[in-house]
């Protein structure tokens, strides 16, 4: 109610008009009981009425509204608001993730993630590119798509342990994605008992997961949005003779699956030959649809839905021209001097009785330990001189070092030997584990296990062993001092008459030399400075070297004109990419093909511009 005193110039009054608040424009007053009242009503028009006291319980002074109604602090409102907009930001803009990263992305980049992979609830997706293709880019733009979306609040990446360390770097920098990696001293300093729960972007090893049960109960407990596997060929599983062999990398694969929503597997060697274990790791996507798929009978399926390949020769630019410049490899053969055939084949022979000594010993750990030692002593045999000479000294060295602290403890030459506490075992599924180790790991083993792992079971037997390396050692030396080393000759060769180590200038042209033993890299930058003729024209990289300090050789061989040669081992495959460079040298060839195309994809990579060489240096008439 309002008393007829309160109508008073520009008050808003209710009871005027129906359902509607007038704004009073004037008063007049008729003695004391009665108002004249012109008002405004909502549409603007002009209006008059007549009031007497027994219209006041009709009548309702509303509240006077205020300028504005917002009385918040506005930079939190603009802050929110800004919040709002880059969360819905997506809707108006289709590719954000491109847009708000540091990178040129190319068109089989933006089909694979957005063509193939975002319109797939759940992704459950195999991306099987060639190398060099920018598989980690096109993961990352995933990820960075989804975290804008609202799609992903936890993201596990899974990755070989060398190349952990390039997956943090590279969701950084080109994504600013702030993902950390599991180290045991996260995990026992973990609050809350649990690092994964204290990480939603987490970058763990492949073979950590894969052995610690104890992080397996860990990540079980998480229920995680997207989860990526690189070198996911890696998580395999065999099937012959009518049964499955679980490696505990696929048995990884498989809990993995089970507790993600997304599911990415990143390999460029998806097929191994065998249709059977190719089926077997698409199960890791859809195991229903390959259930059953070993009964009696053929059973095709069709798995085109579940995976992307593209080859080197499909990946083309933005323009249409090819993306990668072509590539030749050759093959350098040379012929053994006869002094070093000499050593090879004694070696050769030394290597083979030791083989045949250590298939007699019980222990399966014992046997495969002593196979790898010997197998790593005749790759460093086809090194270099340098290379077996270093390695046969160390191994008599730490032998007769074993033949002391045994005659010390016992007598008796057909006694069996005792201390075996510091002699390297590991399985078969280890010594597997040991390739995707980080380089200065595994460099360590390998040393490690080359010098103690000997077939030898009494003091007789390590005694004559001893015996056979002095003199194997002492060949070795002599050639060593000899000067004659038929591969190195090749490669000076190659340096001094290859045209294409020269520009038109006749500038000489940067160039990598991969070898896989460190011995014989010291070994090779000695000789290549004294051939260059400038200390600082060659630099080298190797397992040993921390991170920073192989970024630093890096662009020195990138951006120094005065250094000219790179001398690494593979080490330098480990996130290193050296595109300014387009010649490649192996002096020693790999072991695991895939390793030879990883080096080279190290120069034939996105961003080469010009035609790729390496040369393979191969001995003939050599097993």
């Amino acid at each position: 109610m309002a008393r007829l005193e309160d109508l008073t110039k520009g008050a808003a009054v209710r009871g005027i008009l129906p359902n509607c608040t007038v704004m009073v424009i004037d008063v007049k007053w008729y003695g004391s009981d009665v108002v004249e009242l012109v008002y405004r009503d909502p549409s603007g028009n002009l209006g008059q009425e007549l009031l007497y006291r027994d219209r006041e319980a009709t009548l309702e002074i509303a509240e006077s509204g205020r300028p504005w109604s917002f009385d918040a602090d506005g930079a939190l409102f603009k802050l929110v608001s800004e919040a709002w907009r880059i969360r819905l930001a997506y809707l108006f803009d289709p590719v954000l993730a491109v847009h708000t990263s540091v990178l040129d992305p190319l068109p089989h980049q933006i089909t694979a993630v957005y063509e193939e992979m975002l319109p797939r609830q759940p992704l459950r997706f195999l991306l099987a590119d060639d190398p060099g293709s920018g598989k980690t880019i096109m993961a990352g733009l995933l990820i960075k798509e989804l975290v804008l979306r609202g799609d992903a609040e936890r993201v596990l990446v899974v990755a070989p342990g060398n190349l952990v360390e390039q997956w943090q770097d590279e969701l950084y920098d080109r994504f600013r994605l702030p993902f950390e990696i599991l180290t045991n001293d996260k995990l026992e300093a973990a609050r809350t008992g649990n690092w994964f729960l204290e990480n939603p972007y987490a970058i763990c090893r492949l073979d950590k997961l894969s052995r610690d049960e104890a992080v397996q109960e860990k990540l079980k407990v998480i229920d995680w949005d997207l989860v990526v596997v690189d070198e996911a060929h890696k998580m395999s599983a065999t099937f012959f003779s009518g049964e499955i062999k679980y490696t505990k990398r696929y048995q990884l694969g498989q809990l993995l699956s089970s507790r993600t929503r997304h599911f990415l597997l990143l390999t460029a060697t998806p097929h191994n030959g065998k249709e059977e274990d190719f089926q077997l790791f698409l199960a890791l996507l859809d195991g229903d649809r390959f259930e059953g798929r070993f009964r009696d009978g053929v059973h095709v399926q069709d798995y085109s839905d579940l995976m992307r390949r593209l080859t080197k020769e499909q990946l083309l630019t933005l323009d249409g021209r090819r993306l990668f410049p072509e590539r030749f490899a050759y093959t350098v053969g040379y012929r053994l001097s006869d002094a070093e055939a000499l050593l090879y084949s004694r070696v050769t022979e030394y290597v083979r009785e030791e083989f045949n000594r250590a298939d007699a010993l019980e222990s399966e750990g014992r046997r495969g330990t002593v196979g790898f030692a010997l197998t790593i002593l005749q790759r460093r045999l086809a090194s270099s001189p340098e290379a077996i000479y270093q390695s046969l000294r160390r191994r008599r060295e730490r032998l007769e070092k074993r033949l002391r602290e045994e005659l010390a403890v016992q007598r008796g030459a057909q006694i069996a030997l005792a201390n075996r506490t510091g002699e390297p075992s590991l399985t078969e599924e280890e010594w597997d584990e040991l390739e995707d180790a980080p380089a200065a790991e595994a460099e360590h083993k390998e040393d490690e296990v080359v010098d103690q792992a000997t077939a030898a079971r009494t003091i007789a037997e390590l005694k004559a062993e001893i015996q056979k390396l002095r003199e194997l050692e002492e060949l070795a030396y002599k050639v060593r001092q000899m000067g004659t080393d038929r591969k190195w000759e090749e490669l000076a060769n190659l340096l001094q008459n290859n045209p294409a180590m020269f520009d038109s200038n006749g500038h000489r042209r940067k160039l990598i030399v991969f070898t896989e033993h460190r011995d014989t890299l010291n070994y090779l930058a000695d000789k290549l400075r004294t051939l260059l003729g400038k200390e600082e024209a060659v630099v080298t990289i190797h397992g040993n070297m921390g991170r920073e300090e192989r970024r630093k050789v890096q662009e020195a061989f990138l951006q120094d004109k005065d250094v000219l040669v790179l001398v690494a081992t593979d080490a330098a495959g480990e996130g290193i990419n050296l595109q300014r460079a387009h010649l490649m040298v192996n002096y020693d060839l790999p072991w695991n093909p895939n390793r030879l195309e990883q080096r080279f994809g190290r120069i034939h990579r996105i961003g080469q511009t010009e035609v790729c060489h390496m040369w393979n240096l191969v001995a003939e008439e050599t097993r």
